[in-house]
């Protein structure tokens, strides 16, 4: 006779060998030389959104809001845990909440990237538990002016930085716990743009003192190494200067001096932070950036300082080796250079917060023609109108189905983002061939209407597929005395990853012109 027992054991044993033998989602370079994220073995873009910070606090309240989302076509949702509420009496977890989240999310069918809201919020510490914000001394606040303090809690205080390692490593354990084997959560944001406001950095006691030592050794070794492949911005911060041991951060950084040693030391303490979420549930993490406006401009920082803007990268890079990538919240309009910036140092394009706008109808099509992981207009759930809300649902409707097909063929050189900007044309060149679009539209927000917007992937040499919204493309052949025509013209969509065609366009539409959200197929063939 078989003992219970043994059998127990045995099963037991089975169901942790296969958790740990599961592979986790993670982030890879693919064979074309692009960034992508691998869930179970297939590559995975968040058409997405970011809820309202309250949303997720309240269960009663989220439910109708994630059912809302499911029917607007996006495949994952961006939602908050907060410090405060997962930790309101210290020692002791309420997981009520992130257990509600992801039962939710799984009920809806959407994927989950979560955000961690504990030290900084927006460059200030609003969502930290009481017991921290009434103890000043154990947990110690940056200041503007030496002796007074300001609400934000300083990167300096080692108090803090070890309780919220401590919160968030067992936010970590229980999303393992209750969520590896079906993988719902599929990222962590730590943190939220990160940084320092109303002066260029701490000028407590502890950051007077580290600001007047030298500059830690393990950056200038990676500034030394690294010394040819900078940022732009912080090349000629520190061309000329002295990089030898011993300088101080004046010496090495003349006036980038503050905002260098901000980002430093609050990079390193992120760092600790992820390190230590990461030892119990090693997702992929990263950290978001209230962006620059002025796009490097501006000498003084009108954004948190030392937070991951693109100038900083190289010291975020160095100080926090265990994020896995930066994202921008793109609140500026121009959009295209802002992928641009936040590309640089092999970074991939993320985006997990876009203004509430009917832009983000067109935008969506770039950002993803561009390779963009993720793409999460913020206030998904309550800060878009209906109409608004109804726009973009067009488009992430068209793309829905297609991004797994996308993900699979996407490559550097093989898809391009497309976007006006002011000029009604551009050519472009993908492959054999040259490439000619024009933009019907120019955005009108009062109208909910988009500007003009789309992409295009080569998945064979005479071969292409083209989403977007209000724009006409031709194709030329780049081959000297070649003659370019349809073999094939078709609107479609994707289901269980299969093209299926809908119109056969090879008659009268004798170009390409797209005029609501949509996708097409296209083969040529060339002759003299």
């Amino acid at each position: 006779m078989v003992n219970k027992r043994n059998i127990l054991t045995i099963i037991l044993i089975f169901s942790l060998f296969s958790l740990k033998a599961q592979t986790l989602p993670q982030i890879v370079e693919n064979n074309n030389q692009v960034k992508q994220l691998i869930v179970n073995g297939k590559p995975f873009i968040f058409l997405s959104g970011e809820l309202n910070n309250s949303t997720s606090s309240n269960l009663d309240y989220l439910a109708p809001r994630m059912e809302n989302l499911k029917d607007r076509h996006l495949n994952s949702v961006i939602a908050s845990i907060s410090w405060e509420l997962f930790e309101p009496v210290e020692g002791k977890y309420d997981y009520t909440l992130v257990k509600g989240i992801i039962d939710q999310a799984r009920q809806n069918d959407l994927k989950l990237i979560l955000i961690w809201f504990a030290t900084w919020k927006n460059a200030g510490s609003t969502y930290v538990p009481e017991w921290v914000k009434n103890d000043i001394v154990r947990f110690p606040r940056m200041q503007i002016k030496t002796g007074e303090n300001t609400g934000t809690l300083s990167a300096f205080g080692k108090n803090t930085q070890q309780a919220d390692e401590k919160a968030f490593a067992a936010l970590m354990k229980y999303i393992r716990q209750y969520d590896a084997k079906e993988q719902t959560v599929l990222m962590m944001q730590v943190e939220n743009e990160t940084g320092i406001m109303g002066s260029s950095r701490d000028r407590n006691d502890m950051a007077e003192t580290a600001f007047h030592q030298a500059v830690p050794d393990e950056l200038l070794d990676y500034l030394n190494a690294k010394e040819n492949q900078l940022i732009p911005e912080l090349q000629r911060m520190i061309q000329g200067r002295s990089l030898k041991k011993g300088a101080t951060w004046e010496e090495v950084f003349g006036q980038g001096a503050d905002e260098c040693f901000s980002a430093w030391y609050i990079s390193a303490y992120v760092n600790e932070v992820t390190k230590a979420g990461k030892a119990e549930y090693n997702l992929p993490m990263y950290v978001n950036a209230w962006v620059d406006w002025s796009f490097s401009k501006d000498l003084i920082p009108d954004y948190p300082s030392g937070g991951p803007v693109s100038k900083m990268f190289d010291i975020w890079q160095a100080g926090a080796p265990a994020i896995d990538l930066i994202g921008a919240d793109v609140y500026p309009d121009d959009f295209k250079q802002l992928c641009r910036m936040y590309t640089q140092n092999g970074n991939p394009l993320f985006l997990p917060e876009l203004a509430p706008s009917v832009r983000q109808a067109a935008y969506v099509y770039y950002a993803i023609g561009q390779n963009a992981l993720c793409f999460a207009p913020f206030g998904i759930d309550n800060s878009f109108s209906p109409e608004k809300a109804a726009v973009l649902s067009r488009s992430y409707e068209s793309l829905k189905g297609f991004l797994p097909f996308f993900a699979q063929h996407c490559g550097k050189d093989k898809n391009v983002g497309l976007l006006f900007t002011g000029k009604k044309e551009e050519w472009l060149q993908l492959g054999e061939y040259n490439i000619h679009v024009e933009y019907l539209s120019e955005r009108n927000e009062d109208k909910n209407s988009p500007e003009s917007g789309g992409l295009i992937l080569q998945v064979g040499e005479d071969e292409f597929y083209i989403g977007g919204i209000k724009m006409k493309l031709h194709f030329y052949s780049r081959k000297d005395g070649m003659h370019t025509e349809f073999s094939l013209h078709e609107e479609g969509v994707f289901k269980a990853g299969q093209w299926l065609p809908e119109r056969r366009m090879n008659g009268d539409e004798l170009e390409i012109q797209i005029s609501e959200p949509s996708i097409r197929r296209v083969k040529y063939y060339l002759f003299k």
